[in-house]
């Protein structure tokens, strides 16, 4: 990282950087490109890349309105491991000079700069992608690359992550080249599934990085020429574990402490930390929509066990101590997971709702309540679940939830158009209403000869 413009300008001429991207995104966590020569640099940097926000998606523009500038920001200057004459700068959509209010990194940038200037607090995260490698068929549907990989137990397996070892280590050494950071590989819960961590940051930095490997992923697997196509959607397969974007997450002093930590506490937390719990757990539906923002996410929740014997999704709203069915973990002191962060989410807007639901929970003292240790909830009754909340079990209930929470409505802000959850809560019931108007085939072998037994 660079820490000006002219320093960074230094940089590229050193690396030989003849083309810069400048990288965003939208609300569906969508990667917005666009390339300059180096020679345009400085054009790029004053007056950002023009895109038609609604051709771009997921910006609450119509085909009338004006350009929406994405704004390079020079001190995320990233050289492309696999382009060496490109380097990545992270840019911000501006509208007539001013940040646009419904661009999710916008949204979260607003929260970490009020947190910052307000409480002199930074709010920092670590995600852990999860995602597939597939292959299409002849008939237009997906099977997993790795055609060997029938074990009923594949987590963890040597075997798989040797099979597939040239896609993960040129992504591995790729993240580590551009310092942010990978301290581990492995191969998940699902035949054809792996996880590449990254070294925890800041919540925009984090973020920033997550549509970045989504890029790099799908770079890496095109150059590679093997067919293969990696996938971070949630449920890509009915009999398989889906794929999770668990997002650990604390608060952090202007003097580096960590105020999330109690070494006293059984649990190593502080009283902040359960009050940030218990703030996104009283507003877990009214974020819901926001860290689980696609149709495909509520096929993770509250869904028969695959044949690896977990979904290892949440169904309740709870949190334990090291206990993977619950919603929040806490796997260590000093910080929480959150499980229910969906892989096909937009980074910013589930770490700003994240964000958003806990200093709720600080603001008004909330008590967390129950803490589940090592039970397992998926095989809790229905009366010992009674007290639980189950979580949406679709987009629709979601959608639905976020307009009625007030928590979420002024945490995202508004703008020239109104609020952004009402923008957002319609589009996904759009979303909902053309996925709900489609035939599947589990409709026809169930109903085409009539009402048919379900069990």
């Amino acid at each position: 990282m660079v820490d000006s413009r002219e320093a960074m300008k230094e940089q590229a001429k050193k690396d030989g950087i003849e083309f810069f991207m400048a990288l965003g995104t939208e609300v569906n966590g969508k990667p917005n490109a666009s390339v300059a020569p180096a020679q345009y640099i400085d054009d790029l940097l004053d007056n950002g890349a023009a895109f038609a926000g609604f051709a771009s998606g997921g910006l609450w523009q119509t085909p009338a309105e004006g350009d929406i500038a994405y704004i390079p920001d020079p001190t995320t200057y990233t050289r492309l491991p696999w382009r060496h004459n490109m380097a990545v700068l992270h840019a911000f959509p501006y509208v007539k000079g001013e940040l646009w209010p419904y661009a999710s990194q916008n949204i979260l940038k607003r929260l970490m700069d009020e947190i910052q200037t307000e409480r002199g607090w930074t709010f920092k995260t670590g995600m852990e992608p999860e995602f597939f490698l597939v292959r299409h068929k002849e008939d237009g549907g997906i099977e997993i690359a790795d055609s060997l990989d029938t074990s009923i137990k594949p987590c963890y397996h040597a075997y798989g992550i040797e099979r597939a070892w040239p896609y993960l280590s040129k992504l591995s050494n790729y993240i580590n080249e551009m310092g942010w950071g990978n301290p581990a590989i492995d191969s998940e819960d699902g035949n054809g599934q792996y996880e590449i961590n990254i070294d925890y940051s800041d919540a925009m930095t984090t973020s920033d990085r997550l549509i970045l490997l989504h890029y790099m992923a799908h770079a890496v697997a095109y150059h590679e020429g093997e067919g293969i196509l990696p996938t971070f959607m949630g449920k890509p397969f009915t009999g398989n574990t889906g794929n999770g974007l668990n997002t650990h997450f604390s608060l952090w002093d202007e003097n580096g402490n960590n105020l999330f930590l109690d070494e006293t506490d059984r649990l190593g937390l502080s009283k902040l930390a359960y009050h940030f719990i218990a703030g996104v757990l009283e507003n877990a539906w009214g974020m819901q929509a926001l860290i689980g923002s696609n149709v495909n996410a509520y096929k993770r929740i509250g869904v028969p066990h695959p044949s690896s014997g977990s979904t290892w999704t949440p169904t309740h709203v709870m949190y334990g101590a090291n206990n993977r069915t619950t919603m929040l973990r806490i796997p260590d002191g000093g910080r929480v997971e959150h499980r229910g962060v969906d892989g096909g989410a937009s980074p910013h807007l589930a770490t700003a709702a994240i964000l958003a639901a806990g200093l709720d929970g600080i603001d008004r003292k909330l008590d967390p309540g129950e803490c589940m240790e090592e039970r397992n909830t998926y095989t809790m009754s229905d009366a010992e679940l009674a007290d639980f909340q189950p979580l949406p079990a679709t987009l629709w209930e979601a959608a639905n939830a976020l307009q009625q929470n007030n928590v979420m409505r002024k945490a995202m802000g508004s703008g020239p158009h109104g609020d952004f959850v009402d923008f957002f809560a319609e589009e996904k019931r759009k979303e909902f209403a053309m996925y709900h108007s489609q035939v599947s085939q589990w409709e026809i072998d169930q109903y085409l000869l009539g009402p048919m037994p379900m069990w």
